[in-house]
């Protein structure tokens, strides 16, 4: 594989500029290689345009995310957006002279103009982008067409774009989120068989009249890896765990296909669990089959939010890659969709993972495997915490499988500094500084139950569901209630809840300071990871939702 990087790299250097040298090239497990593409076969790909004032975007979003700013809840409209990072003049005719020189004259743009999806023929795409050499791949009865090995662009036109998508990456490996949970369970009262809606509002204090009135207030999923929810095991989840509280039964909107065939766990779990903590609130899926051959379906619902001048307040995504295995390039440019998804209002959660501190093998050590969009600066990360007694509504722990860490390719924020300063000199003790970088992003920054879930798909009603895809819906609907009252105080969204949320330092939060999540299995660490502390910990963040408390915090203003 190294040789085929370096041949490639090679090869940029003579008939191009190199966008993304640092992409892992590889073939995740299951695909299977289908043959060389044709020539004549079809590829759709994304030209990721260079922005405009992306440095005043990233102030701008301090300022309105930051409670104690003059411009605190000030947002942007999408066309404001667009106005402030839509690329040159010079960048787009550069781009596009480019394009339709090589014959390339079926594209589509968004409304901020800084993306570009082009229709080409495999021929014409690797004559655009010396150094490819297109490939069929399979998994199961997906085909992707993809480059085994890297690409390049003219030197000239290199410097107007980040990236190139729809050549490299592979769609993540599909995750494993149910587990199984053997024993005799009792049934008296204050014992519980499982999380549901119900134990979910006893433990985070919500009652019957915490539901949504306002009527601008909104929120979403957005599924992948050809993840979709049936409707009608939404209703039998709703008529089985639903009837304590006045709920929705209908998705508002879906954006995108639905796939055929059976539904999802996972999207099942999404769909349910916000629309039950965060009830009555308008929800949209924002879903993506995944089987057309040249898309990245993460990045075509970053292309959506580009392009909907009118999307719900709050989205949770359970997606996640290592950070390892994307590019720097790429990593970076999607942080700027999230900073232009925080300066309209939007609030974005994303899973924290479920692989603990993750582990990656190097040479001659070990080190833990950050996960991206979870490292992120710019989106809210969720963490999972389990029952200390799994039959009873009692106080949370870690669980072992909740993501958390510190990225390798990110600082720390500001926003975070003094809190992951004060975990990393509390005294407890930490894993050997080799396996971690000290001074990245640390992750998550709350957290949610994440064990033992009831969900119904595909009309059955299946238990021990468990991961951080739970604990991210549950708090996105908690954020959703918030924002419901926010806007019948005529206040604005809560946006980037990151600044505020790390100047609370805790307030409205279950503090979770017990257990330890899983890692490496060597000698050094013995597959232990980091731990739970008082205050914020890259286990669990700073805690899980006490929603009285956590609503009056974040009222203020």
């Amino acid at each position: 594989m190294r040789v085929i990087a370096f041949l490639s790299l090679f090869v940029g250097l003579v008939l191009g500029k190199p966008l993304e040298t640092d992409q892992l090239i590889s073939v995740p497990e299951g695909w299977l290689h289908n043959g060389q593409a044709s020539p004549s076969e079809e590829v759709e790909l994304t030209f990721a345009l260079k922005q405009q004032n992306v440095d005043l975007l990233k102030e701008l979003l301090d300022l309105v995310s930051d409670p104690d700013s003059h411009l605190y809840g000030k947002f942007l409209t999408l066309e404001e957006v667009a106005s402030f990072v839509r690329p040159s003049p010079l960048t787009e005719k550069v781009v596009q002279n480019w394009l339709q020189n090589h014959g390339v004259t079926r594209c589509h743009t968004v409304l901020t103009q800084d993306f570009l999806q082009c229709s080409m023929t495999i021929q014409v795409a690797e004559t655009l982008l010396p150094g490819t050499e297109f490939h069929s791949y399979k998994r199961n009865d997906q085909i992707l067409l993809r480059s085994s090995s890297l690409y390049s662009v003219h030197e000239d036109v290199s410097q107007h774009l980040d990236f190139v998508g729809g050549v490299l990456r592979f769609p993540p490996r599909e995750k494993v989120i149910s587990k199984g949970w053997e024993g005799s369970r009792p049934t008296a009262k204050g014992i519980h068989l499982g999380v549901t809606p119900s134990v979910l509002r006893t433990r985070y204090n919500l009652t019957e009249a915490d539901v949504g009135n306002a009527a601008n207030n909104s929120q979403a999923v957005a599924q992948f890896l050809e993840q979709f929810y049936h409707p009608a095991d939404l209703a039998e989840f709703m008529t089985l765990f639903g009837r304590s509280f006045k709920h929705l039964s209908n998705v508002e909107r879906v954006v995108g296909t639905q796939g055929g065939g059976k539904a999802g766990l996972e999207a099942s779990l999404d769909v349910e669990y916000i629309m039950s903590t965060g009830a009555n609130i308008s929800t949209w899926v924002f879903t993506n089959p995944g089987r057309h051959e040249s898309q990245e379906p993460f990045l075509q619902w970053m292309l959506l939010l580009s392009n909907m001048t009118a999307v719900p307040w709050v989205h949770t995504i359970s997606y996640g890659d290592d950070e390892d295995s994307l590019s720097t390039a790429y990593m970076s440019r999607i942080n700027i969709e999230f900073m232009k998804a925080g300066v309209r209002g939007i609030s974005l959660l994303f899973a924290s993972g479920d692989s603990g501190a993750g582990c990656r093998h190097l040479e001659k050590e070990n080190v833990f495997r950050p996960s991206f969009p979870a490292s992120s600066p710019y989106v809210t990360t969720v963490g999972g915490t389990s029952f200390k007694n799994p039959f009873k509504v009692s106080y949370e722990v870690t669980d072992y499988i909740s993501g958390g860490g510190f990225s390798n390719v990110f600082p720390v924020p500001p926003y975070q500094a003094s809190a992951v300063k004060a975990y990393l000199k509390s005294g407890r003790p930490l894993p050997p500084q080799s396996y971690y970088n000290t001074s990245g992003r640390a992750y998550p920054d709350m957290a949610a139950l994440s064990d033992n879930y009831w969900v119904v798909t595909n009309l059955v009603p299946i238990p021990w569901v468990s991961g951080t895809s739970a604990s991210t819906p549950v708090v996105g609907g908690i954020l959703s209630l918030i924002n419901d009252h926010r806007f019948l105080k005529g206040l604005p969204s809560l946006g980037f809840l990151n600044p505020r949320l790390y100047k609370l330092q805790g307030t409205g939060l279950f503090d979770v300071t017990n257990g330890c999540h899983m890692s490496c299995l060597d000698d050094k660490v013995e597959g232990q990871g980091f731990c739970a502390s008082p205050g914020w910990d890259p286990v669990t963040g700073w805690g899980t939702p006490n929603y009285p408390a956590l609503l009056a915090a974040l009222l203020q203003g």
